[in-house]
Formats: structure tokens, C-alpha cells, sequence
């Protein structure tokens, strides 16, 4: 069974991203995803994420993102973590803005999908706790953000 925690990778968060916007968050995560090994592809990976974009809001509201697409780019699944000090724009289910955004890196075959699944819902079960979610976005490093997350 897998857990929050065995997907949850030190290098791969950061607690203070300086995107202003949708955009610079996603490829700040993606580039961070790129240069610890879990995706090959940067530009085919982006493409893949804005195509599941386009299909409806990531931003699940109390001021959460979680961008995802399952993507051949992916080598190995993951996730890269960011919080922002400022809310940025993001369409999301409460109309507030974004501070922490989650973007999930999973794979385009069978496999893929079936983590892909699990992973979202591992993730909105922690996610759905406002004591998490508040945790998270205090966070002062990649220490404190697992610790929410994986507590």
C-alpha cells in the first residue's frame, strides 16, 4: 500500500517559490521534477499538465493546487511541492487563490493511471484536514511541509 510519505521526496519541495503566477509555479515544480530525475522531458511534460488544465480547475480551494496529467515523460513518479508567501490566481472551487501547489508526476501507461488515482486520493485525504493544509503553507522547509503532509 502506498503512502503520502513514500512519494513525498526532501528535494523536490519548496517552501518559498516566488511564482506570481499559475504559470512560473508549474515550471518552477516541473524544473525541480526534471533536475532530481523524475521526469526526461520538460517541454513534452508541460504540454501534458496544461492539456489536463485546460479540462477543469486543480486549484481543490482552501488555497491548494494539485496540477497533475499523466505524461511518457515521466521516469519515475513523484510529486514537487511548492509554497508561495502570496496567494497567487488560480482557478480553484472556493474562488481564493493559491499558496500551495502540488504537482503530481505520474506515468502514461496502465500503471500510471492506477497511481495516478491512488496518489489523488492519498493526497485529498490529507488534504481534506484543514490542520494539514494550515501546517503545510507555515511551513519553513522541506522538513516541516513532510511532516504535515505525513503526520
Amino acid at each position: 500500500m502506498m503512502e503520502v510519505k513514500d512519494i513525498v521526496d526532501l528535494n523536490t519541495i519548496h517552501t518559498n517559490i516566488r511564482a506570481t503566477n499559475k504559470e512560473e509555479a508549474i515550471q518552477e515544480l516541473a524544473e525541480t521534477l526534471l533536475a532530481n530525475g523524475y521526469i526526461t522531458d520538460m517541454e513534452d511534460f508541460l504540454k501534458d499538465i496544461y492539456a489536463r488544465e485546460a479540462m477543469g480547475q486543480t486549484g481543490i480551494g482552501n488555497y491548494i493546487a494539485i496540477p497533475h496529467g499523466k505524461s511518457d515523460s515521466v521516469k519515475k513518479i513523484g510529486v514537487a511541492i511548492g509554497i508561495t508567501q502570496d496567494e497567487i490566481e488560480w482557478e480553484t472551487l472556493d474562488g481564493k487563490g493559491v499558496k500551495g501547489i502540488i504537482l503530481f508526476a505520474v506515468g502514461n501507461d496502465n500503471d500510471g493511471a492506477q497511481t495516478h488515482l491512488k496518489l489523488l486520493s492519498l493526497f485529498a485525504r490529507r488534504l481534506g484536514n484543514d490542520e494539514v493544509i494550515e501546517k503545510m503553507l507555515q511551513s519553513e522547509n522541506a522538513e516541516d511541509v513532510r511532516e504535515a503532509l505525513c503526520s
